[in-house]
């Protein structure tokens, strides 16, 4: 599900993903500008990110450079669901201590 259009988003790209048990990202992609934030929701499997195999499991995050190259992969005994989180690399200009104001 991608929620850039039902949310109105203009600075991030959110998507919620489930790859059925076994199953995979069919292709290896990488970024031009954005850096994409992982948080696994349930399940568990694999994502490979430039040749490295980490293990996924409920709860985990995991923040990916727009140029390294990853696949994700479900465990062959569980599904795998998660929000991919994408943003421009190096576009925040400030966390909501400092961007905040008191109305």
């Amino acid at each position: 599900m991608e929620l850039h259009d039902v949310l109105g988003l203009t600075g991030a790209e959110i998507s919620i993903n489930t790859l059925p048990a076994g199953e995979k990202v069919p292709f290896v992609h990488y970024h031009k500008q954005n850096e994409e934030i992982y948080a696994v929701l349930t399940g568990k499997g694999t994502a490979v990110v430039d040749g490295d195999e980490l293990p996924l499991t409920a709860g985990d995050w995991l923040r990916i450079a727009p140029s390294a190259k990853r696949q994700f992969f479900a465990a062959a005994d569980s599904d795998l669901t998660y929000v991919c989180i994408q943003v421009k690399a190096g576009s925040l200009e400030g966390y909501t201590a400092t961007d905040g104001v008191l109305a």
